[in-house]
């Protein structure tokens, strides 16, 4: 029973900032202050999302160019990294993997001045395309590790015949690797959306204004001097909308991709 209670506390702890969030974006701009913003809105002011809609839609068209091409191609790059790493006898691979790992623990400080004059020397500065291959370059670690440690449950016999069969390198990718992936394609596509969605540091000193995406368009708004927080609050829900949904719809095969790479065998 106690541990029960202190679920529903911690639970609504946690959806306060959700609350107030919901009610500031529902208030019309007079109605908002801080001695009466524990208060329901008196009459709900859902021109807030229709203008914040028009407002951040540039931006949001860029998280979703950026999030989705940055998670199909690192997805795909990795599983073509994870199936080589784990079932070909590469010369080096029990070097190169951990080096590979390693690039996660790199923090994003760290490499941000390099990165930067990389990008401009490169002509990558400002636009999509080098966004998307920042993110893609970032996420390969993370991505190849996932794969690979799914691949290592997949028996070397099956490969074995699919080659006695006639398939070469591709085909036993393209015919047999590629169909048995699909926990493992599901949880990295999942993580790597939501990690490159939310992203911030790399999007606001990569991308020139009309290239960044939501979360840097929500900075910029709630920085100002004088601002109607109906606005940026209804903006940061369009913002967690995609994120919400996909675990709302997708996360119990989010969990179960992760186990079916942890307990088989």
């Amino acid at each position: 029973m106690l541990v029960q209670v202190l679920a529903v506390l911690l639970a609504i702890a946690y959806l306060i900032p959700v609350y107030m969030t919901v009610v500031t974006s529902l208030k019309a701009p007079e109605e908002i202050s801080f001695m009466t913003a524990w208060e329901l809105p008196s009459v709900p002011n859902w021109e807030s999302y229709s203008v914040a809609f028009k407002q951040f839609a540039p931006y949001l068209k860029n998280s979703f160019i950026l999030a989705i091409a940055a998670t199909l191609i690192s997805a795909a790059m990795g599983s073509l990294n994870g199936y080589v790493l784990c079932k070909y006898p590469i010369p080096g691979a029990n070097i190169i993997m951990p080096l590979i790992v390693f690039g996660m623990f790199i923090p994003y400080q760290s490499i941000l001045v390099p990165l930067f004059q990389f990008m401009q020397k490169t002509k990558l500065y400002g636009g999509l395309p080098g966004l998307i291959l920042v993110h893609v370059v970032y996420g390969l670690p993370i991505t190849t590790l996932l794969f690979r440690s799914f691949y290592e449950e997949i028996p070397d016999e099956l490969l074995g015949a699919a080659s006695i069969d006639g398939a070469d390198f591709f085909g036993i990718f393209r015919y047999l690797i590629i169909p048995l992936s699909g926990p493992p394609f599901l949880v990295v596509c999942i993580w790597q959306f939501t990690q490159i969605w939310n992203e911030f540091l790399f999007a606001v000193t990569l991308a020139r204004p009309d290239a960044q995406p939501i979360t840097v368009a929500l900075a910029n708004l709630a920085g100002g001097q004088a601002v109607s927080w109906n606005l940026p609050m209804a903006g940061s829900i369009l913002a967690a909308l995609p994120t919400v949904l996909i675990y709302v719809l997708l996360g119990r095969y989010f969990v179960r991709g992760l186990l079916a790479g942890a307990l088989k065998g």
